[in-house]
């Protein structure tokens, strides 16, 4: 039997990590932010309130965290979608970098917004 790399093991777990984390947080965020506080259904919070929350460096660390969990997560979907479903294992190398490179970029950028 073939053995794994530790880096495979890490991979699969930030992967489930970040569905985890996309799967409990990010449908909250979108039906308050997008549906609920935009129709009105529920009093939105104050501009001045919500950007006191948002200028509170924890909260901006779990933002980034959600992002960055979020991404991997696509990157390691994405790697083994190309590799398993399009048969593509023969490039699974600059795959993986391309898709693990896209998710830190975007981490980059997200950390970037979120700290300026």
């Amino acid at each position: 039997m073939a053995r794994r790399s530790s880096s495979e093991a890490l991979a699969w777990g930030l992967f489930s990590a970040g569905g985890m984390v996309s799967a409990l947080l990010v449908p909250v965020l979108l039906l308050l932010f997008g549906v609920l506080y935009p129709l009105a259904l529920v009093e939105p919070p104050e501009y001045s309130h919500l950007l006191a929350v948002v200028s509170n460096p924890l909260t901006r660390v779990a933002l980034l965290v959600l992002c960055l969990l979020s991404l991997l997560h696509w990157a390691h979907r994405f790697r083994h979608t190309l590799n398993i479903l399009l048969r593509l294992k023969r490039l699974s190398v600059p795959i993986g970098l391309l898709c693990y490179g896209a998710a830190m970029a975007g981490s980059v950028w997200a950390a970037f917004v979120l700290f300026q």
